[in-house]
């Protein structure tokens, strides 16, 4: 596997916008033939009161945020999110605990519920439950869990800046336990925190050294809540993160780059541009864990324009509508044809 410097990402992400998505839709074409754009819902199983200190985050019990506390859902209540999820589309049903680190015990043996009751939907099931072990690693994947997601948010410098509660490296350590597992690793970052260029490169240096690279890759735009260290945060810039999506794309060229939080603040046509950038899977549903999404109708909407033929625009050539004055136009030509044909046949 190829590995990138500094230098390499900065002038892939640093190009021309036009030779960037150029280069991005060419090497995304080459690995995904079907240009399908996966659908991936998420639901919280387990909401609020979570240890870490993650400055983003309204579910941090340091920060005074409006959000509603709940305790592991129950069964029945997760499987008709999965039910419900699968009649609207959705291929994964991915779970989020907010958690600082799985506890073995009834925790573990309730997520392990949840995986079984998600594949038996035939269903791909990931969860994000913060760091786990080798032991619980092994029983997730045996439950038969495809996906682990564990972001690891940022560059390893600014990372710092954001959150104290737990290293960088630990962040690495759970990820490869995951990998020896034999689950798919699902990893990725935020924008819009206050990072720098430097940083965003940083990060995607640390994601495309993963050997192999994370089965898909969430980028995500931060969402500013009130009562968090970064509530007054300015939404990203749409062309960054187009800009981030399609150098991911060329360093992580079999990934799925999952266009994730934040797509309620980008217009339809930057969404456009991100799944054209070289995103093939978006996070599906009202809610993403305690963020506000886009709606399902317009998601809708957003896959059929990108992906099918538009039928408005679309006609049949042998069937158009030929304006009137055009009539008569054909209908003259014809006449001529017609006599001269005549005059040929009379002098034969």
């Amino acid at each position: 596997m190829k590995k990138h410097s500094i230098n390499k990402i900065n002038k892939i992400l640093s190009q021309p916008l036009n030779e960037l998505l150029f280069k991005a839709q060419k090497k995304h074409k080459e690995n995904f033939k079907n240009n399908d754009v996966q659908l991936a819902s998420l639901i919280s199983i387990k909401t609020g009161s979570c240890p870490e200190d993650c400055k983003y985050c309204p579910q941090s019990a340091h920060y005074n945020v409006d959000l509603k506390k709940e305790k592991l859902i129950d069964l029945i209540s997760l499987e008709k999110a999965a039910i419900t999820a699968k009649k609207n589309g959705a291929t994964r049903f991915c779970m989020g605990a907010a958690w600082k680190k799985l506890n073995d015990g009834n925790d573990l043996d309730t997520v392990i519920k949840m995986i079984k009751t998600v594949k038996s939907l035939d269903l791909e099931a990931c969860v994000t439950l913060g760091t786990i072990n080798k032991n619980q690693a092994f029983k997730l994947k045996k439950a038969g869990l495809d996906a682990y997601n564990h972001n690891i948010d940022s560059s390893p410098s600014f990372y710092k800046k954001i959150i104290t509660t737990r290293k960088f490296e630990e962040r690495l350590t759970t990820i490869e336990t995951v990998r020896k597992a034999g689950i798919s690793v699902c990893s990725g970052g935020i924008l819009g925190m206050g990072e720098t260029w430097k940083d965003r490169v940083e990060m995607l240096k640390v994601l495309s050294d993963m050997n192999p690279h994370p089965e898909s890759v969430p980028i995500n735009a931060l969402v500013p809540i009130s009562g968090t260290p970064l509530e007054h945060r300015e939404v990203i810039d749409p062309i960054d993160i187009i800009r981030v999506i399609a150098t991911a794309r060329i360093l992580m060229p079999k990934s799925r780059i999952r266009l994730s939080a934040g797509r309620k603040y980008f217009s339809k046509e930057t969404q456009l541009l991100c799944l054209l950038s070289g995103a093939n899977s978006i996070f599906y549903g009202e809610n993403l864990l305690t963020t506000e999404n886009n709606s399902m109708t317009e998601d809708k909407k957003l896959i059929s324009m990108f992906n099918n033929i538009d039928s408005a625009i679309s006609f049949d050539i042998e069937n158009k509508v030929i304006p009137k004055n055009n009539k008569l136009n054909i209908q003259k030509r014809k006449r001529k044809k017609f006599q001269s044909d005549k005059k040929i046949r009379a002098s034969q």
